[in-house]
């Protein structure tokens, strides 16, 4: 992964959507709202990505997915979804 792609991964067993943005490094996650996380890189304090637990079960449910912006995040055209 590029240093400021958005991968989108879907985890069907375990229904956890994750945002990431950028190369993967060392962080910790912060709950931001009922079941969404955002993933914070240790070293730079930067948001890194953001997941989403029981991702079907809420689109099942009509339940909103909200994520506070603005995010500074910068995405290249080729993002690639794997859900």
């Amino acid at each position: 992964m590029k240093k400021n792609e958005l991968d989108i991964y879907y985890d069907e067993e375990g229904d956890l959507l994750e945002l990431r943005i950028g190369e993967p490094k060392s962080s910790y996650y912060e709950e931001i709202e009922d079941g969404i996380f955002e993933r914070i890189d240790e070293k730079t304090k930067e948001i890194k990505g953001f997941a989403v637990f029981s991702f079907r079960k809420r689109i099942k449910l009509g339940k909103d997915i909200k994520i506070p912006l603005p995010v500074n995040v910068q995405i290249i055209p080729n993002v690639q979804s794997r859900i």
